[in-house]
């Protein structure tokens, strides 16, 4: 039977955060191939963090949804801000004839945390 908690070397933990970010100005740039390879490197940049789990990713024309277990030792907008940066910097790369940079950034993104609290 498997627990649904997490260990650290002090810690048992469940936190699953659902994070929803956007290109500036809700640009539609998410759409067909580009969609699809921002999807992989969202996986990919996760698995370079330790034991951050991708529960699920949606990726819409104009916004991502993400839930994803990060451990308590990294902050929410710690992550956010490392998973942005570098996703960011990957499709401007990919797309540097097509689009400008500022377009991918933009400040902030909404995390709301999931699951019960128990009062023991």
């Amino acid at each position: 039977m498997t627990s649904r908690f997490r260990k650290l070397s002090h810690s048992l933990y469940e936190c699953k955060y659902h994070v929803v970010f956007c290109p500036k100005y809700r640009y539609r740039i998410f759409k067909e191939g580009i969609g699809e390879y921002a999807k992989q490197q969202v996986y990919q940049l996760c698995k370079q963090k330790e034991q951050v789990v991708v529960l699920e990713l949606n990726v819409q024309p104009e916004h991502v949804h993400l839930v994803v277990e990060i451990p308590p030792k990294y902050a929410v907008s710690e992550f956010m801000g490392y998973l942005k940066g570098k996703l960011a910097i990957r499709l401007f790369i990919m797309l540097r004839d097509q689009i400008d940079y500022a377009e991918f950034v933009r400040r902030g993104s909404h995390a709301g945390m999931l699951g019960d609290v128990a009062l023991v």
